[in-house]
């Protein structure tokens, strides 16, 4: 199924609904991605960046870029670095399906955690600022910024656990027994609700983020997909987890990478730094949280293989390459329930 976007048809609409907006426009696909395509706008009046529900049969619930609008438009002016959003339209005769234009940000996306190119310095810094969007991610006062009811009440994990075992249950192709062992452990193993009720970014890893040209300063948050408000630990874990991953263009992970001699911190310096950003205790059972992580990441990557296999999806020959990898993803969740 096509996934072009209608030139066309957005010029118009955007020419009606969006305050400055001037033509003429062009549009370019922006490479990787597995969920919601985006599009980099060259217009007469600037430059933007539109992002759109895929076309076709959906999972419920996913691909809400109305929810991705939301947060972004009411995180502005906090901590939290983010794009302008501008407008959004959730007329799907447009184009097809529900979209958001929002302002492009020049600045650089770094893929790698390993941060080749860079010295020690640059590296710590650059790890520091992320530690820094976490915590400010997580401090973000709900009253304020209108996102009280973003998500929920309840217990995060409990809710979180059973969505994503009906995603990959409303996914699956073939049956991988270590995905329902891992998701049957989670729900046996859930902890007790400590209190922590905070935004959750759900995405949250160097190449999600937009970095200052000339600074180790994040200027914007991307991917915002996946958030809600739940437990702040989620987001740490799924950090940590990318990092378990093997390096390069694949895993953009860390495995067996010499850390120290990169001036990378170790995954429990990250962590102890995070704890003090925020004032927090040491965290106890960082397994399960872990584990937690790999099972949302198994089913995430099982969605992207059904909608590569139905013919939906934003790369399917990477989206089927990625679904190859979730029964890696079980076993990662497997050991780290093990260690919880």
């Amino acid at each position: 199924m096509s996934i072009d976007l209608d030139i066309a048809s957005v010029e118009s609409w955007l020419s009606e609904n969006m305050a400055g907006f001037k033509g003429p426009l062009a549009a370019r696909k922006i490479p990787g991605g597995q969920s919601n395509p985006t599009f980099w706008l060259t217009a007469g009046s600037g430059e933007y960046v539109l992002r759109r529900k895929p076309p076709g049969k959906l999972l419920k619930s996913a691909h809400a870029v109305d929810r991705e609008f939301r947060v972004q438009r009411a995180l502005r002016g906090t901590d939290v670095p983010v794009a302008e959003m501008l407008v959004l339209c959730d007329d799907d005769s447009v184009t097809g399906s529900m979209f958001y234009v929002m302002q492009a940000v020049q600045a650089r996306n770094l893929t790698d955690p390993r941060l080749p190119g860079m010295d020690k310095a640059e590296r710590r810094a650059i790890m520091a600022e992320m530690g820094r969007v976490l915590a400010a991610i997580h401090d973000v006062d709900l009253q304020a910024t209108g996102l009280t009811d973003y998500g929920p009440e309840g217990n995060y994990y409990e809710r979180q656990t059973s969505r994503w075992a009906k995603q990959y249950a409303a996914s699956k192709i073939d049956e991988i027994p270590k995905m329902e062992a891992l998701g049957d452990w989670l729900m046996a193993n859930i902890p007790p609700d400590d209190g922590q009720r905070t935004l959750v970014h759900g995405d949250f890893r160097i190449d999600n983020m937009l970095f200052a040209n000339d600074a180790p300063e994040c200027v914007a948050m991307l991917d915002w997909e996946l958030s809600t408000t739940g437990h702040p630990y989620a987001d740490l874990a799924a950090l940590i987890m990318q990092w378990q991953m093997p390096p390069g263009a694949e895993g953009r992970g860390l495995a067996g990478v010499d850390r120290a001699a990169l001036g990378l911190p170790s995954d429990a310096e990250f962590i102890a730094d995070y704890c003090q950003r925020r004032g927090l205790a040491p965290i106890e059972n960082f397994g399960f949280y872990l584990a937690f992580s790999f099972f949302r990441m198994g089913a995430i990557l099982q969605g992207v293989m059904r909608r590569a296999v139905d013919g939906n999806a934003s790369d399917p020959e990477r989206g089927k390459k990625l679904g190859a990898y979730v029964p890696m993803f079980a076993d990662a969740g497997l050991k780290a329930a093990g260690q919880g």
